[in-house]
């Protein structure tokens, strides 16, 4: 602060700019150093699958090095290296995407005044002790305190409160620790709203308010309910793999030892006594248990999951919405609980005039209207272009406060004479007398008085008639009750008037002439209401936080369906919310509808208050003070004009600031997790088969009904390619219609384990019964070529697999229904049967297949095909007894 008062005429020498830079460091945030592409792909294998996975893949390398068998162990191998690189590419793709956000903001320059003039540089190159020249819609690029000029400043992005804020050079030496509600401090990300000055840089880079409040989003968040989910399922299936492990090493000692033996005691007693041939069998039986554990694993999951992430990541940006952490769009269709800014996400987030008002009482809320009488509308256009501090230019409306540019639209376009209406004098507002007038001498001599309505009203005498004559003002009651509706429908109101003489800067007006009253509001954005409904349907609590007053963010809240005037309902203020408890606010939370008067802090509470419930909690937000709320949530929803602070913080930066992008991200997170569902269904049903009837096969006879290598298309090539198929499941709007999952609920469900269970069970009874059944043997050559046999086996296996994928991808009893939506699927079955074919004639003894007869194959898929109705039978019976869920 030792410089602030050197010569305003004078800038920083080179000199003392580097010296400056040297002590204070440069403008640049402080940023979490990004981590390079190696270091988050080593990061992606702490996935719960994945760890089986390698698991997995450790043993099965110690145990088959010994017969350099590598098939399966490659084949994991592929399969955890697959779904880490795509995952780690897609994350660090999106975050290329947010740095190139950050790279054009940081393009920003601003005007300083140096020793060699004023120069205009990168806001990085700003100094403390740089002199910031300044002008309407410029942004604050750091600290400092204004020390000429006088600037109107929109600190929404600090303090999330949309009322332009005055800032006048400071009388005397400003205070060290500079506060947003001082007169002449200024902040980094701030934006001068009308005005002229120059700004003294006192602080820079992560010594700024904006730069501490970056600092504090270091703080590690709580596990997703994705990553919960898949913990849970990781240690369910490795349960399962265990003891399956152990029935197959069992089933195959039993099968060596007593089968083999026709149950001949002696003769076992004697191979027992052989320790080679007891080791060998042993190995043996280990060996498969190890194979059983690869096989329960779903290896194709981690890599699904990936996919459709990735996959739907791309059909979100075109709606919009930029996904910068891929569990944010998973835990966006888990949510609980919404805390929502007002402004820019349920409104325009910019004043326009929603009525007028004539002193009769009648009510305009189209200036077409008005503009039927011509008399009247050069009135208004007079009072709201010409008492206004507003200009029209090439580039727009420019200056004025946010209220000065919604009047000045509203009488655009000006016709010629009203264009050049000649201002003779003009006193500027003034918040202690709370109106602005203004003296014209052409076409008419007027004196246009604009201000509050209490203050306006009682003077009035006399309206303009809409033939604009002057007729006594009688419905002064009627007006009254139309001004307090338009202050409960959250306007701003405003009272425009006439007088016959010259008023003082003071207000000492009387006699007046009523021209009308002006509503102006920040109107609810067109989409606003339903989005918020089709929320609400989802079975998700909408709470509306706002920096305005209890009463405009209560009729927001009603107009946008937030507020449905039930006794229940809740709307509090910062100061009412600080008097609760952290036990009372939990207890009124699933009522609160609206915080008014909300401080940061606020944001934050709110959030903790969820989390600790239960309860998955996401945060919309755009300003500084958002960000940590942002980074604390389970989701957060950063606005695509906010901050660099608010988007780093966020999970999904909604591009367009609607609302109803946030709805899309809830929709597109519950089909992501549906179709993770739909998948499990079908890879744990083709486990569950695979299992079973490695269990099942050595006791019925039968060594190996599946080899490795099958075991290797099975489990990564055709999981692979099914991940990819059920992708692109569509969104379909009846998932918007179902309470939202809990945060700890499994992944596996019970239409799922009747899904899994019964198919699964009828398709193991299905390949016991070919491989040991009479008539299947005669049928397909299995007492004289039993590589045919099996090579029929196998296609049964697999076909009975393909087809079940189309009952796992929907409940419905028609497994056609909304294929038409997921074209790639039909496409993608369809590859992988004629991969299974190409296998059929061309695998040789690479797969342990000769090629089948054309009428064989036939037979081969109508037995298959038996898999569709017997859970057509499944469905059928579940819809009768009322639970009919799906996933």
């Amino acid at each position: 602060m030792k410089t602030w008062k050197q010569d305003l005429n004078i800038g920083l020498t080179k000199a003392q700019v580097e010296e400056s830079r040297r002590q204070n460091g440069p403008n640049t945030l402080e940023q979490e150093k990004r981590t390079s592409f190696l270091a988050s792909f080593l990061q992606s294998f702490g996935d719960p699958i994945i760890k089986i996975l390698l698991v997995a893949l450790a043993i099965n390398v110690l145990l088959f090095f010994r017969n350099f068998d590598w098939y399966e162990a490659i084949g994991i191998c592929i399969s955890i290296l697959l779904a880490t690189f795509v995952s780690t590419l897609s994350e660090y793709g999106s975050e290329s995407a947010f740095r190139t956000l950050e790279e054009e903001s940081a393009r920003i320059r601003s005007r300083v005044r140096r020793a060699g003039g004023a120069e205009e540089i990168p806001i990085e190159e700003i100094v403390v002790g740089d002199l910031v020249l300044l002008q309407s819609g410029e942004r604050i690029p750091a600290d400092g305190i204004l020390v000429s000029g006088s600037l109107r400043m929109d600190q929404s992005a600090l303090n999330g409160e949309s009322v332009e804020v005055k800032k006048s050079p400071a009388g005397g030496e400003p205070t060290e620790n500079l506060a947003p509600e001082d007169p002449y401090s200024l902040f980094r990300g701030t934006v001068v709203c009308s005005g002229n000055g120059v700004m003294r840089v006192t602080q820079v880079g992560k010594a700024t308010l904006y730069g501490s409040l970056a600092r504090e989003l270091q703080s590690e968040t709580r596990n997703s309910p994705m990553k919960l989910r898949l913990e849970q399922l990781a240690g369910t299936l490795s349960k399962i793999g265990y003891i399956a492990a152990v029935a197959v090493a069992l089933a195959d000692l039993t099968h060596a030892f007593l089968i083999d033996n026709g149950f001949q005691w002696a003769v076992i007693a004697a191979q027992c006594r052989n320790f080679h041939l007891v080791v060998a069998r042993i190995l043996h039986a280990l060996t498969l248990a190890i194979t059983t554990v690869v096989v329960a694993v779903p290896e194709g999951l981690p890599m699904m999951i990936t996919i459709v992430l990735s996959a739907n990541m791309k059909q979100m940006m075109r709606r919009h919405v930029l996904v910068r952490k891929l569990v944010g769009i998973e835990t966006s269709g888990s949510l609980n609980v919404l805390f929502t800014d007002k402004t820019g996400t349920l409104t325009q987030g910019k004043l326009t005039v929603s009525s007028f008002v004539t002193g009769d009482g009648t009510v305009h809320t189209d200036r077409k209207s008005l503009q039927k009488d011509p008399e009247l509308w050069r009135l208004i256009e007079l009072a709201c272009a010409k008492n206004n501090e507003s200009l029209v230019s090439k580039q727009g409306i420019i200056g004025g406060n946010a209220t000065d540019r919604a009047l000045m639209e509203y009488a655009l376009p000006l016709s010629p004479k009203i264009s050049g209406a000649a201002i003779q004098g003009q006193i500027p507002f003034d918040s202690r007398y709370k109106f602005s007038a203004v003296t014209l001498t052409e076409p008419a001599s007027l004196v246009l008085v604009k201000g509050a309505p209490e203050r306006i009203l009682p003077a009035c005498r006399r309206w303009y008639a809409p033939d604009g004559s002057i007729r006594p003002l009688t419905g002064t009651s009627t007006l009254k009750s139309r001004l307090s509706s338009m202050t409960g429908d959250a306007m701003r109101v405003l009272a425009l008037a006439v007088s016959e003489k010259q008023v003082s800067a003071e207000g000492s007006f009387e006699n007046l002439i009523l021209i009308g009253l002006v509503g102006i509001r920040d109107n609810i954005r067109s989409d606003a209401a339903s989005a918020v409904r089709r929320v609400q349907k989802a079975g998700i609590q909408v709470v509306m936080v706002t920096g305005d007053n209890q009463e405009t963010a209560a009729a927001i809240a009603r107009e946008c369906g937030i507020l449905h005037g039930e006794e229940t309902e809740w709307v509090l203020t910062s100061a009412e919310m600080a008097r609760l408890s952290d036990w009372e606010l939990k207890e009124r939370l699933p009522s609160l509808r609206v915080v008014a008067r909300a401080m940061p802090s606020d944001k934050s509470r709110l959030v903790r208050a969820a989390q600790d419930l239960g309860l998955v909690a996401g945060m919309t937000g755009d300003g500084v003070n958002d960000a940590p709320a942002l980074k604390q949530a389970d989701v957060g929803f950063a606005m695509g004009n906010g901050t660099e602070v608010a988007k780093s913080a966020g999970d999904i930066v909604i591009l367009n600031n609607s609302f109803s992008s946030i709805c899309e991200a809830v929709l597109y997170g519950r089909t992501i997790f549906k179709s993770i569902r739909k998948f499990i269904i079908f890879q744990l049903t083709m486990n569950l088969c695979a299992v079973s009837v490695s269990v099942l096969a050595p006791m019925i006879g039968i060594d190996t009904p599946i080899t490795v290598v099958q075991m290797l298309w099975i489990n990564i090539i055709m999981d692979t390619l099914a991940g990819l198929a059920f992708a692109g499941e569509p969104p379909l709007k009846e998932y918007m219609e179902e309470p939202p999952k809990q945060r700890d609920e499994p992944i596996i469900n019970s239409y799922m384990k009747s899904q899994i269970g019964g198919t699964g069970t009828y398709t193991v009874v299905l390949c016991i019964a070919f491989l040991k059944l009479p008539f299947f043997i005669n049928a397909f050559q299995g007492r004289d070529n039993p590589v045919y046999f099996m090579t029929a086996f196998f296609s049964v296996f697999i076909f009975a697999g393909i087809l079940n994928s189309f009952s796992a991808r929907t409940y419905r009893l028609n497994i056609l229904e909304n294929l038409k939506d997921n074209p790639p699927f039909f496409i993608i079955m369809l590859v992988v049967s004629l991969v299974q074919l190409l296998m059929i004639y061309f695998g040789g003894s690479v797969f342990r297949t000769v090629n089948l007869q054309l009428t064989d194959l036939f037979k081969i898929l109508l037995i298959a095909s038996t898999v569709l109705p017997a859970d057509f039978i499944r469905k059928l019976y579940l819809k009768k007894r009322g639970r009919f869920r799906g996933v």
